[in-house]
C-alpha cells in the first residue's frame, strides 16, 4: 500500500521512535492529546512543557522542523476562528494597541491555539514515524473496526488516482477552451465534479471486485508478523503522555510558576 500524499510526511529511521510498536505510538499520542486537553488555559507554563515534550520526542525521532512546521499551517483556520473571540467575546475587557479586547476571549483564543498546534504537532510526529500500512494496522489493534481501517487505507491508496483523474478532466476542459473562473460559470465545475464522481464509483466498484476474487476478507493483510510488545517499550512510549498527565495533574492543584 502506497499513500502519494503522505509519503512525504514520513521520514526514514532508524530511531527508537521509529522502531516502537505502531499501536503503542498510537496509544501514547492519543493519552497525551487528552492530556492537552485537559490543560487548564491559564497554565501557561504547562503548555511550555507539553511542547517541549513534543520537540524531544521528534529530536529523538529524527523528525527536522522542516517536516512539521509547514504542515502547521492546517491550524490557520482555527487561528483564524480564535482570533475572533477577543472581539465578540463579553466581560472584562482589557485595551491592547488601542483596542478593547475581551480578557475571557484573549484566554479562550489562546486555548484553542494551543492546544490545536499541540495536538497537531503530535500527530504530525506521530505520522513521521510510522508508515502509514503500520498506522492502520496499530489503530486496528487498538479496537478500530476493520471496516474502518480497510476504507480508510483505501482511500489514502487512491487519494493520489482521483487526484490525477481530476486533473485529467481540468486539461480535458481547458483543452475545450473552456477555464470557468466566476460564479456563473460554476455549471461546468459541477459538470467536472459530478463526472469525477461517477468515474470513482466506477473504479470503486471495479477494485471491490478484484479484491473479492482475489480473497478479501474485509481485513488489511499483515505485512510482517507482529512481534509482541515488551513491558520496556510500553513504558517508554507511555513516559510521554504520563508526564503530560502529572504536569495537567499540577496545574490543576495550583502547583507550578
Amino acid at each position: 500500500m502506497s499513500a502519494g500524499r503522505l509519503r512525504p510526511l514520513q521520514v526514514p529511521g532508524p530511531s527508537p521512535v521509529h522502531g516502537l510498536a505502531p499501536h503503542v505510538k498510537v496509544l501514547a499520542t492519543l493519552l497525551f492529546v487528552v492530556a492537552v486537553v485537559c490543560t487548564p488555559r491559564r497554565a501557561v507554563w504547562a503548555f511550555g512543557v507539553h511542547a517541549a515534550l513534543v520537540v524531544a520526542v521528534g529530536r529523538l525521532g529524527r523528525v527536522p522542523l522542516r517536516a512539521v512546521l509547514p504542515r502547521l499551517a492546517a491550524e490557520l483556520p482555527f487561528v483564524a476562528f480564535a482570533l475572533a473571540l477577543p472581539f465578540v467575546a463579553r466581560g472584562p475587557r482589557v485595551e491592547v494597541l488601542g483596542v478593547a479586547l475581551s480578557v475571557d476571549g484573549l484566554w479562550a483564543a489562546w486555548n484553542v491555539v494551543a492546544k490545536g498546534v499541540l495536538g497537531l504537532a503530535a500527530a504530525l510526529v506521530l505520522v513521521a514515524t510510522t508508515p502509514v500500512p503500520d498506522l492502520l494496522r496499530g489503530v486496528e489493534r487498538l479496537g478500530a473496526p476493520p471496516a474502518f481501517t480497510a476504507v480508510a487505507g483505501s482511500m489514502l491508496r487512491y487519494l493520489e488516482v482521483v487526484a490525477g483523474e481530476m486533473r485529467r478532466l481540468q486539461v480535458a476542459r481547458i483543452s475545450r477552451a473552456h477555464d470557468p473562473r466566476w460564479i456563473w460559470q460554476a455549471r461546468a465545475v459541477a459538470a467536472t465534479a459530478g463526472t469525477l464522481f461517477v468515474r470513482t464509483y466506477e473504479r470503486g466498484e471495479r477494485v471491490h471486485l478484484a479484491m473479492v476474487s482475489r480473497g478479501w476478507d474485509g481485513r488489511l493483510p499483515a505485512w510482517r508478523p507482529e512481534a509482541p510488545v515488551g513491558p520496556a517499550a510500553w513504558a517508554a512510549a507511555l513516559a510521554v503522555p504520563a508526564v503530560a498527565a502529572l504536569v495537567v495533574a499540577a496545574a490543576l492543584v495550583g502547583w507550578g510558576p
